[in-house]
């Protein structure tokens, strides 16, 4: 189970990285090289997206990203080719991050099915609440894949237990209201959100939106269990290539 994966890795550090990268942009090779780099640097967990055309959840780093990487024709299929690629490759745990869309088009079992085949650990999909998605989340948990719960600032204790009922793995926490990307202040509301969220599950607490700086992931030592670096890296990509992604994420730690 991914949640073993995590806590047997917090034995190790006293916070954990993930980072996040759209597939296809700015182009497989390119991400073929990222994925070298975030796992020489020592990240412990890394979250693939496929790329959709409405990517509600996301800022516009990640916005533009998912709609160059189809500009230039990226298809699901090339995404999860690439999955199994790296999966045999690097020996750290890999999850999928889409939209339900995606899934619904692809037919729920047989994407299951494949991500179960190629070595994906865990599902994100944002706009998917239980409510609408509860046969696919059992369908997930049944295939052996772990279907990651998303809390917000905005959810209740009562809606945080819901959630978590329908999810494993480890809990992703919104850091505050509104899309990826804008910085975040992990201030006294963050602190007193996130020990409610703590309060709420056992499940280990992932942190994301906003989260950049080496500052930003000292903070939330103590408070999180990994930190979850996401529309940074694209940017350093675009700004100064693959290369320098490595040194950027062991310089957070």
């Amino acid at each position: 189970m991914l949640q073993n994966d995590v806590h047997r890795a917090l034995e190790r550090r006293d916070i954990l990285l993930m980072t996040h990268l759209v597939l296809g942009y700015p182009s497989f090779e390119a991400n073929r090289e990222v994925v070298a780099q975030m796992v020489g640097a020592g990240v412990d967990l890394i979250e693939l997206q496929i790329p959709f055309s409405e990517p509600v959840a996301d800022g516009p780093v990640i916005a533009r990203a998912c709609q160059e990487s189809l500009a230039r024709g990226t298809k699901v299929a090339a995404c999860l080719d690439f999955a199994a690629a790296v999966t045999q490759v690097h020996r750290i745990p890999f999850l999928l991050m889409t939209y339900y869309n995606i899934i619904f088009r692809f037919g729920e079992q047989p994407f299951l099915d494949r991500c179960r085949r190629i070595g994906i650990r865990g599902l994100i999909v944002p706009d998917l609440p239980p409510e609408e998605g509860a046969d696919f989340l059992r369908a997930a948990k049944r295939t052996g894949l772990d279907p990651i719960p998303i809390f917000a600032p905005t959810s209740t204790v009562a809606r945080m237990h819901e959630l978590e009922s329908a999810g494993d793995g480890f809990v992703y926490c919104v850091a505050r209201r509104g899309v990826t990307g804008a910085a975040t202040s992990l201030d006294a509301t963050f602190e007193s959100y996130i020990a409610r969220c703590r309060a709420a599950t056992d499940l280990p607490l992932a942190v994301g939106f906003g989260i950049r700086t080496r500052e930003d992931v000292a903070a939330l030592r103590g408070k999180a269990d990994i930190a979850v670096i996401g529309s940074e890296t694209i940017r350093l990509v675009d700004e100064r290539g693959p290369a320098a992604v490595g040194p950027f994420l062991v310089g957070l730690r």
